[in-house]
């Protein structure tokens, strides 16, 4: 039987988000497809046994006279089964224009105030007709990529990826504050740091590393999806922005400290391995796209503090 994942996200960090899911039907139906409006998730997901294909849809489809391009390719893949994450009328139409006899599917015009983590996981559950479903599981990297990968380590030093970068202008704590902290973080132990901040996003790779005083920072932003998910799988620890790497680094068991400005909590809502900084004298409630904090509502103490004492507790 085929069966095929429908993620209508751009994102890398939604996508990965929903990895637990999609590891879920695969447990039942055996290896699926994920058809994804995601570019580079095929290349994140290239080692997992889970997955037998993964399409990139470079149109999301939003026109009504798209629903027939889109039964028309659905068509074309011979499906029997399609499991729809997301409340779109359009795809649901598509996909039984395609003829695919079982289609699962959120509740149709039901998006706002959608929790992706709850959504998903109620879904996954009501489609498979289990009574529960974990929400996080484990990014799969090539065990011969992760030994080679390991000599790029010392381990005497306490490995630490830095995100600087984020997708939304209002959402990066800023390059000051990354450059301060790494510098703290250097006057009380044996660092080193792994700084990403995504392609197109070189200045603030720039700022960051010729502020930091001491010079043991190394640069993934230019690597490949590819490259880098060996570094976020072998390091000790993330520390950054709302970005794709805090789901593969909480997801692949590692203490993940999220800096959350103006990114509703659902974004890192799922993992025992997520531990989220807020303003202070804020609940989680009160974060959302349109929140409007500021980086300076976030003090560098605050999460030094915090990188301070998840170290400890690894180390001890």
């Amino acid at each position: 039987m085929s069966s095929c994942v429908y993620l209508s996200y751009v994102g890398l960090g939604a996508n990965l988000l929903h990895l637990p899911y999609c590891h879920e039907i695969a447990k039942k139906d055996g290896p699926v497809t994920i058809v994804t409006l995601c570019k580079n998730l095929a290349e994140a997901l290239e080692d997992d046994p889970n997955f037998k294909c993964i399409i990139y849809l470079q149109s999301n489809h939003k026109k009504i006279s798209d629903i027939f391009k889109l039964s028309s390719f659905l068509k074309n893949l011979n499906f029997n089964k399609i499991y729809i994450f997301y409340p779109s009328p359009r795809i649901f139409i598509a996909a039984k224009l395609a003829g695919i006899k079982n289609i699962f599917h959120y509740p149709l015009f039901k998006k706002k105030g959608l929790h992706l983590v709850n959504a998903a996981k109620s879904f996954t559950c009501e489609s498979l007709g289990i009574d529960n479903c974990p929400t996080e599981t484990e990014i799969i990297v090539n065990e011969e990529k992760l030994k080679i990968n390991l000599q790029n380590f010392d381990r005497s030093k306490f490995n630490v990826v830095i995100g600087a970068g984020s997708s939304g202008p209002d959402t990066k704590w800023g390059e000051k504050n990354f450059s301060d902290l790494m510098n703290k973080l250097n006057e009380n132990g044996n660092f080193f740091f792994y700084l990403q901040s995504g392609l197109g996003q070189n200045s603030i790779t720039q700022n960051v590393i010729k502020n930091v005083k001491k010079k043991n920072v190394f640069d993934l932003s230019n690597l490949s999806i590819r490259e880098i998910f060996p570094y976020l799988k072998n390091c000790d620890m993330y520390v950054g922005n709302d970005t794709f790497v805090h789901h593969v680094t909480s997801q692949s068991k590692k203490p993940s400290i999220i800096i959350l400005l103006n990114t509703p909590k659902a974004y890192s809502d799922y993992s025992k391995f997520q531990f989220r900084i807020i303003p202070d004298n804020k609940n989680l409630e009160d974060l959302s796209h349109n929140s409007n904090f500021k980086p300076e509502s976030i003090s560098v103490e605050k999460v030094f503090n915090k990188v301070m004492k998840l170290k400890y507790s690894i180390k001890s």
